[in-house]
């Protein structure tokens, strides 16, 4: 044992989002009883790569006696944990923002007639909540929409989702910062095709936009950028 540099996470703080999770590439962090909890001293290398996920500030670096870390023992750990059955919490996290693939058929049809079956093709769409590094971003065609669109235009999942992965957020309510921060990494690791912005016509939610203008130039990528208005009536007008 030595002092040494380690995470440390006050549960207090911590919501048990588990944005953590995944950005830990040792798998020293998991969601346990709807808290992040340090798995084991030696699994955490102490660099930190967790702290600029935590939404609610609850991650740390504080000097401690600490078992050293061992990269090998961590590896492993990640190897077993991947090899082991996808639990319901997706690798420890919220089992709500587990992300992952919906696969749907052109034939699909909901039981009741009456019904238009949905065209989401992944999870979680919460800006906050995807993994940057998540599969349904290759070769995508990325839609950024603000939260009230789908219930002011009728038309969103025929004419605008359908076979579009999505993320959704507030320019007004939210952290505009950290949503940058958060699509810049997404378009970064990502061979995101282009960029689609949904937002209403209220003056406040066109900050998407420039949300997306920002992360784009700070990608260093030149990606297609398409900005899309819904009216209050329910109308699309796309610049």
């Amino acid at each position: 044992m030595a002092v040494r540099k380690i995470v440390k996470i006050d549960e207090a703080k911590c919501n048990g989002c588990g944005l953590c999770v995944p950005s830990c590439a040792e798998g020293a962090i998991q969601v346990i009883d709807g808290k992040a909890r340090l798995v084991s001293d030696v699994y955490c290398d102490g660099l930190g790569n967790c702290l600029g996920e935590c939404p609610q500030d609850a991650i740390t670096i504080v000097e401690r006696d600490a078992a050293e870390f061992d990269e090998a023992k961590a590896m492993g750990h990640v190897a077993h944990a991947s090899a082991a059955p996808e639990s319901p919490c997706g690798g420890g996290g919220c089992p709500g923002s587990a992300m992952r693939n919906i696969e749907r058929k052109s034939s699909e049809a909901s039981s009741n007639v009456m019904e238009t079956p949905s065209a989401l093709i992944n999870w979680p769409v919460q800006l906050k909540l995807v993994s940057p590094a998540a599969p349904y971003f290759e070769d995508a065609n990325l839609l950024l929409v603000a939260d009230c669109v789908p219930f002011a235009y009728a038309g969103f999942h025929s004419r605008i989702l359908a076979g579009n992965p999505v993320v959704i957020g507030c320019p007004k309510l939210d952290d505009a910062a950290y949503y940058v921060d958060k699509l810049t990494d997404v378009l970064k690791l990502s061979s995101v095709k282009s960029l689609t912005v949904v937002h209403m016509e209220v003056p406040c939610c066109s900050g998407l936009s420039r949300i997306a203008e920002v992360a784009i130039g700070q990608s260093g990528k030149d990606i297609p950028f398409t900005d899309i208005t819904i009216t209050i009536h329910g109308e699309a007008v796309e610049k």
